[in-house]
């Protein structure tokens, strides 16, 4: 205990720190005698002396000279020096020359320990780049990275290069070969670089439609026996006969491929024999082909090979086992975890954060598509076997539809429901197909919205307008997001001309979902009736932007164009519309049509010429092709399309006149004649034909032109006195209404001047639209063609019969029709109306 210090409370516990050995004290060199005294003498070749810490004495040195042996000397701190003699023994000098000194140091050489005099390092040795090995190595990576090259172009879906690629590292590899024979290192051939390269080349090959070459290249593999595995390739092999539809050839090597694999190999073998099974169905041989789906489902079951054996099933209208399939369908473990995983929890932060990470990441998704997928062939196989299980397909449905139930896809059910509906409807079966979908009343508000979006859609389609409104709204209430119904509305205020409301809920269904095409459609038609064509136009072009190929948006967007004076932009869009549908004859039409508008006849005739060849049967295009025709003078031309007029509307006496003034046109009298007397007889008091009787009778100067005569006579003194009945008539009525306003104003006390305007008696007046339309422009110019001194075109409208139509009246409101009917303003097309209301 003698040696144990024990610390006093007093003592410093950090004194010292600031304490420093005097060696490195600069201010006191001069009262150093050792130091003055090194300088004077042996210019610092002595060694230093140092001293202990602070307040101790210098202890005794022993120098020691180059003769005879050096003498222990202690440093400052008692350690012995380097070099030293300790008891009796010599240590050799170390850590000396390494550090740069030396024991005979020239006088006026410089201090340099690292030898930095000496300049710099010399340069590495360059590689050889001749000798055999290295141009192996390099050749080797030049193969590399072309099979890398090659598949990166495949994936980018460059097939060319990517065979290009794979040829290059082919013949590469070919000559790495011949450099190790030529440099005697056979032996080292790298069979792993010879497999990659001959598989992507196949691979290549198959990728650009190139079989056969593909063939010999897995050919070259499967039969070199220093490739391990080479035999699996086989299934690459029969994928390529079965795209060639060499389905025994396919079979064969499946097979093949079957027999190399081990059972270790399970899921491999399962795919296999599913290909197996799907090329006996291609085959017809659906006995086979139920054998091997049979197995896989016994193994190892999954969602597709269940669906093709209902289908090879149903093929061979085995009911019973149809069922037993369908319970194996879905019972099929899909491996997913459940949805109410991914709901977060209040409690912990953490892993709501978790949770959230993992809600949308890959696998979430997959689990997702994989979900999917087996619900669509569930319900595709439901909707195929429910006509067949049972004698009435509505049992059918019920069965499976309570299967359904039991099972892990209860939601299902409802859709299955809804199919059955719509199952009712294919049959048209409207009424159950209504009291059906009127079931789902009662249900969750998901499947009521569905239901009651398709019950608004068939009564809009039946034109019952109340009902479609109420299940409409009746939708809209179990889902307000729901989009389809949304639209539905729209539609049922759109008929009674509300349409500041049908944009409303058309906006409303585009903000729920903004790719609902069926909305933005039907807005711009919304605009368009409201005059708002710019904002129109604007909905159009970014229906355009969705639907790139819609010949229906393009057709609007001409038509608006058309509405804004802009007839070049509207051409535009037609040539687009009929680059897309070329046989659309409405469309070829509405070409010919402006480009007569801007005057360029020759064209004008090429479209309507287009168009009566795709759809015959339109009066307007018939009658501009007649006109054209006459107006060109080729009359006879223009009689095989006044004939077909005359077959469209046989009760129009006009189509009729105008065959017979072409044929008197073109000289041929006596065929005018033979058709002027078919038209007296079906119309015996048309005042037009008895003229042209009577003129030509009296130039060919037959007897019959006095009976013509004295009926023409009388048919205008007829015509005469009923013009003057109708005339009486209204002046009656104009009569009485003045003298009843002059008697309510008397009574009122006040005169009212009555200002009456003439009104022309004609009966062909009384039908004509006052708005200049094609068939006004067309009938002006069939006035206005040579020879206006003939009665059919110089005529007044008061010299015509009443059995003479004029053609300004009733076809004015005809729609136009083509072999496509076009989506006009007020016409909704199911396109338009209902989203996905009728799914197939």
């Amino acid at each position: 205990m003698e040696h144990v210090h024990l610390a006093v409370e007093e003592d410093d516990l950090y004194s010292g720190y600031n304490d420093y050995n005097p060696t490195f004290d600069s201010e006191e060199l001069e009262n150093d005698v050792g130091f003055q005294q090194a300088v004077r003498t042996s210019h610092g070749r002595r060694p230093p002396m140092t001293a202990k810490f602070p307040g101790t004495p210098i202890g005794p040195r022993s120098l020691a000279t180059s003769f005879g042996a050096r003498l222990h000397m202690a440093s400052s701190m008692g350690r012995p020096m380097t070099g030293a003699v300790q008891d009796g023994s010599a240590r050799p000098m170390t850590a000396v020359r390494a550090a740069g000194y030396t024991s005979a140091l020239s006088r006026g050489s410089a201090f340099d320990p690292l030898g930095q005099s000496r300049g710099p390092a010399p340069a590495l040795e360059a590689k050889n780049e001749d000798t055999p090995e290295e141009k192996i190595k390099i050749l080797e990576k030049k193969v590399n990275d072309l099979i890398e090259e090659s598949c990166m172009a495949q994936s980018m879906g460059a097939l060319q290069v990517a065979l290009e690629k794979a040829k290059e590292a082919g013949r590469k590899e070919r000559a790495l070969v011949r450099q190790r024979e030529q440099s005697g290192s056979a032996d080292h051939i790298n069979l792993d670089l010879t497999y990659s390269v001959l598989l992507n080349l196949a691979n290549q090959y198959t990728n650009n439609e190139m079989y056969p070459e593909a063939l010999n290249s897995y050919q070259i593999i499967v039969k070199n026996k220093m490739f391990s595995n080479a035999g699996r390739l086989k299934v690459n092999m029969a994928n390529i006969y079965f795209k060639q539809k060499n389905y025994p050839k396919a079979i064969k090597f499946y097979r093949m491929a079957l027999d190399q694999i081990t059972n270790a190999h399970k899921e491999m073998r399962i795919k296999i024999m599913q290909n197996i099974g799907v090329v006996f169905i291609c085959m017809g041989q659906y006995t086979d082909a139920i054998t091997s789906f049979e197995h896989i489902m016994s193994e190892s079951p999954n969602i597709k090979t269940g669906f093709n054996l209902i289908l090879c099933y149903y093929a061979i209208g085995d009911r019973e086992r149809m069922k037993k399939a369908f319970q194996k369908l879905i019972s099929v473990p899909l491996g997913i975890d459940d949805e109410d995983k991914y709901i977060p929890s209040n409690e912990d932060t953490s892993s709501n954060m978790v949770i959230e990470a993992i809600k949308n990441d890959k696998l979430h998704q997959m689990e997702r598509d994989l979900k999917t997928l087996a619900e669509k062939y569930i319900m595709t196989a439901a909707k195929l076997i429910a006509p067949a299980i049972e004698t009435l397909f509505a049992t059918g449905f019920d069965w499976c539809v309570d299967m359904v139930k039991s099972s892990q896809y209860v939601e299902l059910a409802n859709d299955l429901e809804i199919n059955k509906a719509i199952t009712y409807l294919r049959q048209k079966d409207f009424n159950q197909a209504v009291e059906t979908l009127k079931a789902f009343e009662k249900k969750d508000s998901r499947v009521k919205s569905a239901a009651a979006t398709n019950l608004s859609f068939l009564y809009f389609l039946e034109k019952d307008y109340d009902q479609a409104d109420r299940y409409a709204d009746l939708a809209m209430n179990a889902d307000r997001y729901n989009p389809a119904a949304l639209i539905n509305k729209g539609n049922t205020v759109f008929v009674k001309q509300e349409y500041e409301k049908a944009a409303e809920f058309y906006k409303e269904a585009l903000r729920n979902d903004s790719s609902c095409t069926e909305g933005l459609y039907n807005l711009g038609l919304t605009y368009k009736r409201l005059n708002r064509l710019e904002e129109a136009l604007d909905c159009f072009l970014k229906l355009h932007a969705i639907l790139r190929n819609s010949s229906q948006v393009m057709y609007q967007l001409a038509s608006l164009y058309e509405l804004l004076e802009n007839p070049e932009q509207a051409i535009e869009w037609l040539m687009q519309v009929i680059s897309v549908t070329p046989t659309d004859a409405q469309a070829l039409a509405k070409l010919g049509e402006l480009h007569d508008g801007e005057g360029d006849k020759s064209q004008a005739f090429q479209y309507y010429y287009e168009s009566f060849r795709y759809f015959p049967s339109n009066i307007d295009v018939i009658e501009w092709l007649g006109a054209y025709y006459i107006e060109t003078q080729f009359c006879e031309k223009a009689i095989q399309y006044f004939e077909r007029a005359t077959l469209i509307q046989p009760t129009q006496v006009k189509w009729q006149l105008m065959v017979a003034s072409c044929y008197r046109r073109s000289g041929n009298s006596q065929k005018a004649l033979e058709t002027y007397k078919e038209i007296h007889r079906k119309f015996p008091e048309n005042v037009e034909c008895l003229r042209f009787l009577v003129r030509l009778c009296t130039d060919m100067q037959l007897k019959e032109v006095q009976d013509y005569a004295t009926k023409l006579k009388k048919v205008e003194k007829m015509k005469e006195i009923r013009e003057q009945r109708i005339k009486s008539g209204r002046e009656g009525s104009a009569r009485s209404r003045r003298e009843g306003r002059e008697s309510s104003a008397g009574s009122a006390g006040i005169s009212t001047p009555v200002l009456i305007s003439p009104k022309k008696s004609s009966v062909m007046d009384s039908g004509r639209s006052s708005s200049s339309t094609k068939g006004e422009r067309l009938s002006a110019k069939m006035r206005s063609l040579p020879g206006s001194n003939e009665p059919y075109e110089a005529s007044s409208p008061k010299e015509l019969d009443a059995s003479y139509v004029d053609p300004l009246g009733p076809q004015m409101d005809r729609p136009k029709t083509g072999v496509k009917k076009r989506v006009e303003d007020d016409d909704f097309a199911d396109e338009e109306l209902g989203d996905d209301l009728l799914p197939e």
